[in-house]
């Protein structure tokens, strides 16, 4: 007879991780399968940080936002382990959204001020600003790897079974809360059924749901960088970088920067999705000549704070939307989380709700559905 479960969890990242998290403290009964083990940097939940940005303007993303700040505090307390850093956030640039993100923020209760690039210097030398500045004194960095690890071992504290080294050979829905999962681990293959799956593979979303409806995705390899610091003493803050449209001096831009200190290995920045499209099975991990070249140009222009020729590359993936918004939704017993576009950790213990309340049956918002 078949192994039967409540809920399996496919994938074992950030996403999956604060899935199986909540619906164990709701009393479910969670397998979480992750294809690869602790610790691994094949997708996009590894590495030490995360920009913990909180210029959001649309009410769907401010209220998780609103969500996601405490949530953070709650798994500090229960792992005793620390995560979330508030060393402020500085958004600069030719953004054109700064007044409806200042007027969001301070609804919500943030306490964002604009600073003039005078002022932002004096506070922050390392950086040499772009016009006025969008300070955000919440915003900051989260550590990555701690914080899967933490999810992952609160999970198992509130009663769910964590499997690592776990790869879903395929996935077979067979009625409405049945679904049949073949899965590999070192001791062999193993079948089993389960009422849901939750589907938080990142990069390998195309690959296992094959025919299955999901949403559009395109998979890249991202390729940050930290770079060494030049005075240790200064205090850095989270920040993001908008170029100015039509401007000579940003034609070597790719892309927005954005960029954090991650202590102990530099400061972090980086493109934002615009890396080479690959397929996450047959990736070379090293970044693309022209891209790097530019992003220590940038580091040159911009970062007087760091030394842009001694640095250290980083890759991980984005699986992102046409739209660059998440896809949180569910067809019959499968419940889809997929497409965080880069933009999606800080989020991370506020969609393990979505996910957990998708187990359940209760909609997810419009702007996050497979329909939209």
């Amino acid at each position: 007879m078949l192994e039967q479960v409540e809920v399996v969890v496919i994938g074992g990242g950030a996403m999956g991780s604060a899935a199986a998290r909540a619906l164990a403290l709701r009393g479910r009964e969670v397998l979480l399968l992750e294809r690869f083990g602790p610790g691994h940097k094949n997708g996009a939940s590894h590495g030490a940080s995360r920009n913990f940005n909180t210029a959001y303007a649309d009410p769907d993303y401010v209220d998780l936002l609103v969500e996601a700040l405490p949530a953070w505090r709650e798994l500090e307390r229960e792992t005793r382990t620390p995560l979330l850093d508030l060393v402020g956030l500085v958004n600069h640039g030719a953004n054109p959204d700064f007044d409806d993100t200042f007027a969001a923020m301070d609804h919500a209760g943030f306490e964002p001020e604009f600073l003039d690039p005078a002022e932002a210097s004096r506070r922050w030398p390392g950086i040499r600003f772009d016009g006025r500045v969008l300070f955000t004194p919440q915003g900051g960095r989260v550590n990555a790897d701690a914080a899967v690890t933490a999810l992952q071992r609160s999970a198992a504290t509130h009663g769910a079974t964590v499997l690592h080294n776990a790869r879903v050979l395929e996935l077979t829905v067979r009625g409405v809360d049945d679904v049949l999962l073949r899965y590999e681990t070192p001791q062999g293959v193993h079948e089993i059924t389960a009422r849901t799956a939750v589907v938080t593979v990142g990069a390998w979303t195309d690959k296992l749901l094959g025919t299955v409806a999901h949403p559009r995705l395109v998979v890249t390899q991202e390729q940050p960088a930290h770079f060494a610091v030049r005075d240790a003493s200064i205090a850095w803050p989270s920040f993001n970088h908008t170029p100015t449209a039509g401007d000579a001096d940003y034609d070597y831009w790719r892309s927005p920067i954005y960029g954090m200190l991650t202590p102990g290995e530099g400061v972090k920045a980086g493109w934002h999705g615009v890396g080479p499209v690959v397929d996450p099975d047959a990736r070379d991990f090293l970044p693309e000549p022209q891209q790097l070249a530019a992003l220590q140009r940038y580091a040159r222009d911009w970062l007087p704070g760091v030394d842009p020729d001694e640095f250290a590359a980083i890759s991980c993936t984005y699986t992102t939307t046409p739209d660059s918004n998440f896809v949180l939704d569910r067809i019959g017993p499968l419940v889809i989380g997929a497409g965080f576009s880069g933009h999606g950790f800080k989020f991370t213990p506020a969609v393990g709700r979505v996910l957990a309340d998708l187990v359940e049956r209760r909609a997810a918002p419009a702007l996050f559905s497979l329909g939209r």
